[in-house]
């Protein structure tokens, strides 16, 4: 049986770097194998943690009078407008999913945060959107842009929730991995936003509603 053996060329052709295959090699005392360098890779992706924009996140406020849910306590931040109503509000990032099949990787990127803003007990009210793309001149980029656009207005529209807005940029330095962000906002009265913590003690029942997996 032929030895399952790691280097760090197959970890960059995975999107890591050296250093990060150093690291991964330091916290388990060797040389990973393919199925965790997989897993490191995915893990340590931008897609799922940020290792670079969390750099800027870090310097955006977090505190407010009028904040409800703090950025990471509930499924999506929510601020007091006064009369006893909240505005919910979540963005997310679907950049490699919409690179490998734009249209269900921007429309699950919308259906995700449309979920976030329904269970804090709101309703949806808008869908707006942040993409840059390469040269649409190129029909690699005309394909991507297109099918990322008709996949996120496809979304929104089937739940009666339409695109209201928008910005879209075209740059050269897109065309490799296209940036879509999707912002959806709602509104949900004080007394009827739930919450997505619990106290959780042992025995506390746990239900799994949906499809088998």
């Amino acid at each position: 049986m032929e030895k399952d053996v790691v280097s760090l060329q197959d970890a960059l052709e995975h999107g890591l770097t050296a250093e990060e295959f150093q690291k991964i090699q330091e916290i388990l005392g060797r040389i990973p194998n393919s199925t965790e360098l997989g897993i490191f890779s995915a893990m340590w992706s931008e897609h799922c943690s940020y290792k670079n924009s969390v750099l800027k996140l870090k310097t955006l406020p977090t505190s407010s009078d009028k904040l409800l849910a703090k950025a990471g306590e509930e499924n999506a931040g929510a601020m007091d407008i006064g009369d006893g109503l909240a505005v919910v509000f979540k963005i997310e990032s679907h950049n490699h999913p919409t690179a490998v099949e734009p249209y269900q990787g921007a429309a699950t990127g919308v259906g995700g945060i449309m979920r976030d803003i329904f269970t804090m007990g709101a309703r949806p009210i808008v869908s707006l959107n942040s993409l840059r793309f390469g040269n649409p001149d190129e029909p690699r980029n005309k394909y991507l842009l297109s099918r990322a656009v008709k996949g996120i207005g496809d979304y929104g529209n089937s739940l009666g929730i339409a695109v209201s807005g928008g910005e879209l940029f075209i740059d050269e330095c897109f065309s490799k991995n296209p940036l879509v962000n999707a912002m959806t906002v709602g509104i949900v009265r004080h007394d009827q936003m739930a919450s997505a913590t619990t106290g959780g003690q042992v025995g506390n029942a746990v239900y799994i509603v949906g499809a088998t997996t």
